[in-house]
C-alpha cells in the first residue's frame, strides 16, 4: 500500500532531503560499479582514468553533517526549455553539489549553477523572477526549521532573516567551513567574475574576504573545470597552521584538485636557516633587486676574440668573430629567458656554418645543423661566451662577493644598501650558506630569470599585503598566463615590507590592470568589538573606512586591568570555555612559553594554531604573529602593550594588535597590566 503523502511542509522537505541522499547514494555505486577490465588504450590511460574515477567517488561523499541543499527557489515561470511552453513555474533545491535522480532530474541543483544565481542576488527591489526564495536550517545533519521569503509580495514585511544570522554566528569548532549557504550580494558578484581578469579584495576583519576567494576557486572550477584541469589551481596562505585551518572548505565542496602552499613553499630551491634583519630583509625584497639579479645573471656573457672554425670531414667552416659577435649582441637583446638564448646560440651558430656550406655547393639538411651544434669547436664559443649559470650558485656570489654586487648593483644600490644586503658571514657552498627566507625569492627570481616558471590557470593569494615587491614577482611568475585572486587588508600589514597600496602590489604581481573591490560590511565580528579595533585605523591604514557589522552583540567586549597576572588570564580561559565553541588565547610569541607552562600547571589542555579542536580541548594557544586569518569563537587577549612591543615598530605593532582584537566571532576580553595604547583608552 503507498504511503500517504504528509501535508506537513517541513516532513516534506526532510522527505526530500532523505531521498536527495538516496539519489547521491546511487550515483557513488554506480560510479564504484563501473568495470574497467575491457576498457582499450594503454596502461597509462587506464590509469588515468582509474584516478578520474576515484576522485569523482571522492567528490560524490555525503558528509553526514555537512546538508544537501540549503535553500530553495521558487520561480514565478518555468526555467526548463521542456516547461516553459506550460507557464508555471519551478521549484529547485540549491546546494553544494549537483544529485539527479534515476532518470537524470535534479533534485539538488549546485550552488554555482546559473539557476541558482538568485538564491544570492533576488531582492524586493530586483526579485529575478523568484517568488520565494526559502532558507533551511539544520542541526548536524537533521533539517530542522525552514524560514521563507516571498519576493513579490508587497504586503509582507521586509525582515532579517533569522537562519541566516544563526548559520553565520554557528559556534567556530574545528577549520574554517564553507559559507555557501550564507554568501551575499556582493560577496557573490566577487565569486562570480570572470575567469579573464584578475580582482583584488581589500576586505576589513569578518568581512569574508578568505571564503571569498575560495568560493571563487571552486564556481571557476565548475565555469571552466575543463581548462582549469589542464592548467591547474593553486591557493597560496601567509603560513602552515593558515592552510591547515582552510584546508576543509573545497573538498567540502567537492573540489579535491586545488594544490595549497605558502610562498616560503613556492620557492623552496634552497634549504632556509638563517634570518635576516628587518632591514636586510626589506631591502632583499625590494623590487631593485630584479634589476640587480637581471645583471647577475648576465655578467658572464663576454663577445669572442677568436672565429669558431667546424672541421667536418676534409673541410673547414669559419664563422668569424664579427658574425659571432653579431649573433651573441642580436640574443642579448631580445627578451628570452638566458636558458633559453644559451640554447638557441649553438642553432645559430650552427645556421650561419650550414649558409657557408650551401655557398660552397653543399646541400645539408636539419640533420647535418643539429651535429654542428653539438660540435667541439660550437660547444667550446657558447661555453666561453654564453656560461651556463647555476641560480643558486649565483645568488650565493652576489650575497658574499662585495665587488660582484657592487658591480650588479652600479646606480641601483646605494653602498650602504649593498652593505646591509651582503650577508655578515660569506657562504661556503649552497649547502651550507645559511640562507633567509628573503634570499629563497632571490634565488627564484633568478631560476627564473634562466628558465621560465610554469604558469596556473588561476592563483589565490591571502593575506597578500604582508608580501614584499619580490614575493609579489614570485607568486605573479605563477600565473602569467592565468588570472588571480588577490586578498588583503592593508590595516594588517604586519611585515616592514608590507605594501602600502594595492596598485603598488598589483603592478609587481604582474596584474596592474585588476580590478579593486573593497568589503567593508563584517559578518564574523561583532560590531562591539571591531568598532573597537577600528579606533587603531587613523594610525595604521589612514584611508581605509572603518568596518561596520551586521551583528550587534551586547556584551561581546571586555576590557580588563590586571594585577594578579597569571590568576586573571586562567579565570578569562575558564570563563570563556564555559560557552559553546573554540576558544583562543592570543599572546605576544615572547610570552607564549610562560603562558604554556601556566596553563600547563593549572591542568588546562591546549592546542597549537591550525589543530583542530575537540571535546576534550577547545583552547588554543595562539603567537600573536600566527593569528592571522584564524577565527575563535571567544578570545582572551593577554596584555596588548607586549603585542606592540614584539614588533620592529610602533605602527607595525599596532597593526599586530589590530589583528589580534579581530579575531573573535562571539566575545573578546582584553587583559591588560601595562597601559593601553593612546588610540584604546
Amino acid at each position: 500500500m503507498p504511503a500517504t503523502p504528509t501535508t506537513d511542509p517541513l516532513q516534506r522537505e526532510r522527505d526530500h532531503l532523505a531521498a536527495s541522499r538516496s539519489a547521491l547514494r546511487a550515483m557513488r555505486q554506480d560510479v564504484e560499479s563501473l568495470d574497467l577490465r575491457n576498457v582499450t588504450g594503454t596502461w597509462v590511460s587506464a590509469v588515468i582514468l582509474r584516478n578520474q574515477i576515484e576522485a569523482r567517488i571522492a567528490a560524490l561523499a555525503d558528509l553526514s553533517d555537512t546538508p544537501l541543499f540549503f535553500g530553495r527557489l521558487d520561480y514565478l515561470h518555468a526555467v526548463s526549455e521542456e516547461l516553459s511552453e506550460g507557464g508555471g513555474g519551478e521549484s529547485f533545491y540549491i546546494g553544494r553539489r549537483h544529485v539527479h535522480d534515476a532518470d537524470g532530474d535534479p533534485m539538488v541543483i549546485d550552488w554555482r549553477a546559473p539557476v541558482s544565481q538568485p538564491f544570492y542576488r533576488a531582492s524586493r527591489a530586483e526579485p529575478m523572477d523568484v517568488e520565494r526564495r526559502r532558507r533551511f536550517g539544520y542541526t548536524g545533519g537533521e533539517l530542522t526549521a525552514y524560514e521563507d521569503e516571498h519576493l513579490t509580495d508587497p504586503t509582507e514585511a521586509d525582515t532579517a532573516s533569522a537562519l541566516l544570522a544563526a548559520e553565520i554566528e554557528k559556534p567556530r569548532v574545528g577549520p574554517m567551513r564553507d559559507i555557501v549557504a550564507t554568501i551575499q550580494p556582493e560577496q557573490d558578484e566577487i565569486v562570480r567574475s570572470d575567469i579573464t581578469g584578475t580582482i583584488c579584495v581589500q576586505g576589513a576583519p569578518g568581512t569574508g574576504k578568505t571564503a571569498v576567494g575560495l568560493h571563487r576557486v571552486a564556481y571557476l572550477l565548475y565555469a571552466h573545470r575543463e581548462r582549469l584541469a589542464r592548467t591547474g589551481t593553486l591557493v597560496i596562505g601567509p603560513n602552515n597552521a593558515f592552510l591547515s585551518y582552510i584546508e576543509q572548505v573545497l573538498p567540502a565542496l567537492g573540489e579535491l584538485e586545488v594544490a595549497q602552499a605558502t610562498v616560503q613553499q613556492l620557492v623552496a630551491h634552497v634549504e632556509v636557516k638563517g634570518e635576516d634583519t628587518p632591514e636586510a630583509a626589506r631591502l632583499k625584497g625590494d623590487a631593485r633587486m630584479a634589476e640587480v639579479l637581471r645583471r647577475a645573471v648576465r655578467a658572464g656573457i663576454t663577445l669572442p676574440t677568436e672565429p669558431c672554425v667546424v672541421v667536418r670531414g676534409s673541410r673547414r667552416w669559419r664563422v668569424p668573430v664579427y658574425e659571432l659577435v653579431e649573433i651573441i649582441e642580436e640574443l642579448k637583446g631580445r627578451d628570452i629567458r638566458y636558458g633559453a638564448a644559451r640554447d638557441a646560440l649553438p642553432q645559430r651558430i650552427a645556421h650561419a656554418v650550414l649558409l657557408k656550406m650551401e655557398q660552397g655547393g653543399e646541400a645539408p639538411d636539419d640533420r647535418v645543423q643539429d651535429a654542428v651544434a653539438r660540435n667541439s669547436a660550437v660547444k667550446a664559443v657558447v661555453k666561453e661566451c654564453w656560461p651556463a649559470v647555476d641560480p643558486a650558485k649565483l645568488v650565493l656570489r652576489l650575497l658574499s662577493e662585495p665587488e660582484f654586487l657592487a658591480e650588479c648593483a652600479e646606480g641601483v644600490l646605494t653602498a650602504e644598501e649593498q652593505q646591509a644586503v651582503l650577508w655578515p658571514k660569506p657562504g661556503r657552498s649552497v649547502k651550507t650558506a645559511r640562507w633567509t627566507p628573503a634570499d629563497a625569492v632571490l634565488v627564484d627570481e633568478a631560476t627564473d630569470l634562466v628558465q621560465r616558471t610554469p604558469s596556473l590557470g588561476h592563483v589565490v593569494l591571502d593575506e597578500a599585503q604582508d608580501l614584499s615587491p619580490m614575493q609579489y614577482r614570485a607568486v605573479g611568475r605563477r600565473c602569467t598566463t592565468g588570472s588571480a585572486t588577490v586578498l588583503g587588508d592593508l590595516a594588517q600589514g604586519t611585515t616592514p615590507w608590507a605594501t602600502a597600496s594595492w596598485p603598488d602590489a598589483l603592478h609587481h604581481l604582474g596584474k596592474p590592470e585588476a580590478h579593486v573591490e573593497e568589503l567593508t560590511k563584517g559578518f564574523r565580528v561583532p560590531e562591539e568589538v571591531i568598532a573597537y579595533a577600528s579606533r587603531l585605523l587613523p594610525a595604521i591604514a589612514p584611508g581605509l573606512a572603518p568596518a561596520t557589522s551586521v551583528r550587534d552583540a551586547p556584551g561581546s567586549l571586555v576590557i580588563r586591568p590586571v594585577t594578579e597576572w597569571e590568576d586573571a588570564v586562567l579565570d578569562a580561559c575558564r570563563e570563556a570555555l564555559k560557552n559553546e565553541g573554540s576558544t583562543a588565547l592570543i599572546a605576544a610569541d615572547a610570552r607564549i612559553p610562560q603562558l604554556a607552562e601556566l596553563l600547563t600547571g593549572a591542568g588546562m589542555p591546549f592546542l597549537s594554531p591550525g589543530t583542530e579542536t575537540s571535546t576534550e580541548a577547545r583552547l588554543t594557544l595562539v603567537p600573536a604573529s600566527l593569528a592571522k586569518g584564524l577565527e575563535y569563537d571567544y578570545v582572551v587577549l593577554d596584555e596588548p602593550a607586549a603585542v606592540i612591543a614584539g614588533e620592529p615598530d610602533e605602527r607595525t605593532g599596532l597593526r599586530r594588535l589590530y589583528v589580534a582584537l579581530t579575531r573573535a566571532v562571539s566575545g573578546l576580553t582584553v587583559l591588560h597590566g601595562e597601559p593601553l595604547p593612546e588610540q584604546l583608552r
